[in-house]
């Protein structure tokens, strides 16, 4: 087992990853106009040696989620 300090330091790695994904999808989404409120890093997949972090998308309204579709759809080739 790796001392605490490098798990730490590992852990802080990992969320920074995620905090930087989240922000490049964020950057993403507003230059198509889409801002999804609750997007963020979800901190509970961070945790642990062998986890992946993953992004929470969080909840949007029906309108919201009509645009993500139809600019996923153009996107589609």
């Amino acid at each position: 087992m790796s001392h605490p300090t490098q798990r730490r330091q590992a852990a802080a790695t990992r969320i920074a990853d995620a905090e930087s994904a989240a922000e490049e999808v964020r950057e993403a989404l507003e230059a198509a106009g889409i801002v999804l409120p609750s997007l963020r890093v979800d901190l509970a997949s961070c945790a642990g040696e062998a986890t992946r972090p993953l992004l929470d998308l969080g909840r949007c309204n029906l309108d919201l989620a009509r645009k993500l579709a139809s600019v996923l759809r153009g996107c589609v080739r």
